[in-house]
């Protein structure tokens, strides 16, 4: 399991008036996924095959409506296997908020509580082909 940071969530409450807000103060790329209900954010360059970070230093993340599951921004952490990570959190004493949960072809998301109350994110890549 890596660990790393690798991605970010923040919500909102209007779209528009937080893509403005963001793009002005930070220089974030956006791309609206309307399918999705969710942006896509870019805050650094990235590679051209995955989309990834293309320099050490940056994570890129996204945008959601602001709901009971998502009410503060969110860190997601990749790991290799979504469900032995679940275990792991609950054995530990967090609780899981949404399993494993398929995004695109991309892999999957996953949400817990941890022991503070704090809402997570999970990520798991699926396979390269």
């Amino acid at each position: 399991m890596s660990g790393r940071v690798v991605h970010f969530e923040v919500p909102f409450e209007d779209q528009q008036r937080a893509s403005a807000f963001y793009a002005d103060a930070f220089g974030w790329q956006l791309q609206p996924l309307p399918e999705m209900s969710y942006v896509m954010v870019t805050t650094g360059p990235t590679t051209p095959m995955g989309g990834g970070p293309q320099e050490p230093g940056f994570v890129n993340g996204g945008m959601l409506e602001r709901s009971a599951g998502h009410t503060a921004p969110v860190v997601t952490i990749e790991v290799d296997d979504m469900a032995a990570a679940l275990a792991e959190v609950e054995r530990l004493g967090g609780s899981v908020v949404a399993g494993r949960t398929a995004v695109g072809d991309m892999g999957w998301s996953g949400y817990f509580r941890d022991t503070e109350g704090n809402v997570m994110g999970l990520w798991e890549s699926a396979p390269r082909r």
